[in-house]
């Protein structure tokens, strides 16, 4: 089910029809698995409603449109921090210690996540793609890809993380859940669409920042530590977005910090800091 998740994801900017059948197919398998109940399934048609009238946008609905998207928009932001009920996200980890410097670290399937980008994308239809004004040259790729292993090496000298190798029997679990329920789900909200929507409104540099800030908020949770972390990162795959328009390049760079984190660094973080 997972993959078929996955792969409804990653069809979902290249084949529209084929990303809606795969995700059609990996929530009627939830439903079999009991991964989403009653409740969770009328959330979810009550979002999809939502959807086709921000999609229909003619007529009578036009005015329901402005409406529609703060709706979206609230949805996707409820799931991000799922508060909807009925998602029995199974947990994968719990509580395993990746290293003996590393905390405990815990990681879960979350069903609830992975329907964001499907809801942004029908209130934002350029969520995906859309394109830059900026040229930056080989050599500023080039920088941003490096500030990746730097901003860890940066966390490593002021203690939140140490470099500790691993390559956990977990990895591939990882690198699914990472890749589509995580990075492509918090990028689609954050950089696809509010530093989108910020940059039509208060310019591209402030919305960059301010995204970034949001960002930081939005992992209140771990401490002063990981939010000034996470806000810094978020500078990161704000140029990532804002120079290519695309939102996969962006998850990409989230992807291959939390990835090289896991592999080089303690993580989720050092123990003792």
């Amino acid at each position: 089910m997972w993959w078929i998740l996955a792969g409804s994801l990653a069809m979902l900017r290249l084949h529209r029809g084929t990303a809606v059948c795969l995700m059609l197919i990996a929530l009627g398998w939830g439903m079999i698995d009991k991964v989403i109940d009653f409740s969770g399934l009328l959330a979810i048609a009550g979002i999809g409603l939502i959807c086709l009238i921000v999609k229909a946008g003619d007529g009578f609905w036009r005015g329901l449109k402005p409406a529609g998207e703060v709706l979206l928009l609230a949805s996707a932001i409820g799931l991000f921090v799922h508060i909807f009920p009925g998602f029995n996200n199974p947990k994968i980890i719990d509580a395993v210690k990746v290293g003996q410097q590393s905390a405990p670290f815990s990681m879960w399937f979350n069903f609830d996540k992975a329907i964001i980008p499907f809801i942004l994308l029908m209130a934002l239809p350029t969520l995906f793609y859309r394109p830059s004004v900026y040229r930056p040259a080989r050599w500023a790729w080039l920088l941003l890809i490096l500030s990746v292993p730097a901003l860890l090496l940066i966390a490593v000298g002021l203690g939140g993380l140490r470099i500790e190798a691993h390559f956990p029997e977990w990895l591939g679990s990882f690198v699914l859940a990472n890749l589509f329920f995580v990075s492509l789900a918090e990028e689609a909200l954050f950089r696809g669409y509010l530093q989108q929507r910020l940059a039509g409104w208060l310019g591209p540099i402030p919305a960059l920042f301010v995204t970034a800030l949001v960002f930081g908020l939005a992992h209140i949770a771990g401490g002063v530590m990981l939010m000034v972390f996470a806000a810094l990162a978020g500078v990161i795959y704000g140029l990532a977005w804002m120079w290519s328009g695309r939102l996969w390049t962006s998850t990409l760079f989230h992807f291959a910090l939390n990835l090289c984190q896991l592999l080089l660094f303690t993580y989720p973080y050092y123990l003792n800091s």
